[in-house]
């Protein structure tokens, strides 16, 4: 693995636009393309295909699609993962999910940052002659037993406790901690998960 990359997946300053990155960049979204195609029967092709763009996956990971994908290979995922439609992944970071973790339709997951003055930020050439900028990013963890829901946005840096839920919408910018609910913009954490919250407690 180059120097580049190493430094990327630290948290350093990076080029993205580097031969390596490009090869690693350039796969995941073709296996993403392929994996938008398919049909939910076609299950082996599907399979095949996130064997390859997420090898650190365990066991039974069920992704709806369509899925947007930076790299797959710095994700690690647990047991019994589910996406529902449109699941986005920006791993210039590691990006480590536990077991059973699912997650409604819109949900993205982002580790990569840029400079805020634009002097850094904007394209430029290099001293290699090639264009490029640089770019850092900071690792999301997400615990066990989280339910992510409709167009969560997990903000590059976050770690989420086990059994957290996330209320459609929110946008996570800090640490959570385990058992929360959480909801808004920015996300908050508004109680602790309780016994109470038992599905034969509630009225139909």
């Amino acid at each position: 693995m180059e120097q580049n990359t190493k430094d990327m997946l630290a948290g350093k300053p990076y080029r993205p636009g580097t031969a390596e990155l490009d090869e690693f960049s350039h796969l995941a979204h073709r296996l993403c393309r392929d994996y938008n195609l398919t049909a939910d029967e076609d299950t082996v092709e599907r399979e095949a295909i996130i064997d390859r763009l997420f090898p650190h996956h365990s066991k039974s990971p069920y992704f709806q699609g369509p899925i947007n994908i930076d790299y797959g290979r710095f994700t690690t995922i647990g047991d019994n993962f589910y996406a529902n439609f449109n699941f986005t992944v920006l791993d210039t970071c590691p990006v480590t999910i536990g077991d059973n973790v699912m997650c409604g339709p819109n949900v993205s997951i982002i580790t990569a940052m840029h400079p805020l003055m634009y002097q850094q930020r904007n394209l430029r050439k290099q001293a290699d002659g090639k264009i490029d900028d640089y770019e850092y990013g900071k690792p999301v963890t997400i615990g066990n037993n989280c339910w992510l829901a409709a167009n969560v946005t997990i903000c590059p840096g976050v770690t989420i406790g086990n059994g957290c839920v996330l209320g459609a919408g929110t946008v996570v910018t800090k640490d959570i901690p385990a058992n929360s609910l959480v909801v808004g913009v920015p996300g908050k954490v508004i109680r602790q998960i309780t016994e109470k919250d038992r599905l034969e407690n509630y009225p139909y």
